[in-house]
């Protein structure tokens, strides 16, 4: 079954934001803002590549959709990033309906649209532990009679960390987020043209069955001053704290995040 992975990197879509401007030219603006860009680079190379890059399961595709308005300054700091990463199809798309292009990008993906498929979301601040493909798929044979009686079945993985890396390396907390975005997959039917990015995610259990897994640390939720949803006033600080040795390992063994690289990337900031 084919495995899909669908990341925005800063792509200035209509709507898909919580924060909204007031035209697409000052959505363009915030989202292309050099200290911004900066950051979300670092977060991509240092957190969210390590573990997709390491996956225990290599087969499957990585769409990375971006604007086509990107400077070619930052695409060019991306596709260096993915030159390393076969798995990564990259797409630049004008200013849309957020969903309707973001359907748009997986279903080109598809090398089949009348089989079925497993697709996941993934926000560029993010990581995901090195089996979740592997996962995803032994869900889906787990629990294969669900599948073939609904047209959209949610897969979440509830159980990991909110993170916050930085030049000193890693502050984090264990977390449990149903249904947030993060390790969160979706089995679609063949023939079936909606996808994962068609629906809010914390309101999927509304639309369909949802598989829940809590057993190990599957995500690394990124927590940094550019995070969509912190941009609103009283929003509260999270309790991180730095790594212990152990966790250390933890986030090496499980996310591929070592923090002689996050300290590395970080440097500057």
């Amino acid at each position: 079954m084919q495995v899909i992975g669908l990341c925005r990197f800063s792509y200035p879509g209509e709507g898909g934001f919580q924060v909204e401007h007031g035209s697409i030219e000052e959505r363009i603006a915030y989202l292309y803002a050099p200290e911004r860009m900066e950051a979300r680079l670092a977060q991509f190379e240092a957190i969210t590549l390590p573990g997709l890059k390491a996956q225990t399961d290599p087969d499957f595709t990585f769409v990375i959709v971006i604007g086509d308005s990107l400077p070619d300054i930052w695409r060019a700091r991306l596709e260096t990033l993915i030159a390393d990463f076969p798995q990564a199809q990259l797409q630049a798309h004008p200013p849309g309906p957020h969903r309707k292009v973001m359907q748009g990008a997986i279903n080109a993906a598809r090398l089949d649209m009348a089989a079925p498929c497993l697709q996941f979301r993934h926000d560029d601040d993010d990581a995901v532990a090195v089996d979740f493909v592997e996962r995803l798929r032994a869900a889906a044979r787990e629990h294969a009679q669900l599948l073939e009686k609904n047209r959209l079945v949610a897969i979440d993985f509830e159980k990991g960390f909110s993170a916050r890396p930085g030049p000193d390396g890693i502050d984090a907390m264990e977390t449990r987020l149903s249904l947030y975005g993060v390790a969160l997959g979706m089995a679609v039917r063949g023939g079936a043209k909606q996808t994962i990015m068609n629906f809010a995610h914390k309101k999927l259990g509304k639309f369909m069955p949802v598989i829940r897994y809590d057993d190990s640390p599957m995500f690394v939720r990124g927590h940094n001053d550019h995070n969509d949803s912190r941009q609103k006033a009283g929003v509260p600080p999270l309790p991180l704290s730095p790594l212990d040795a152990e966790t250390q390992q933890l986030f090496e063994d499980r996310f591929a995040i070592r923090q002689a690289t996050v300290r590395r990337v970080f440097a500057a900031f």
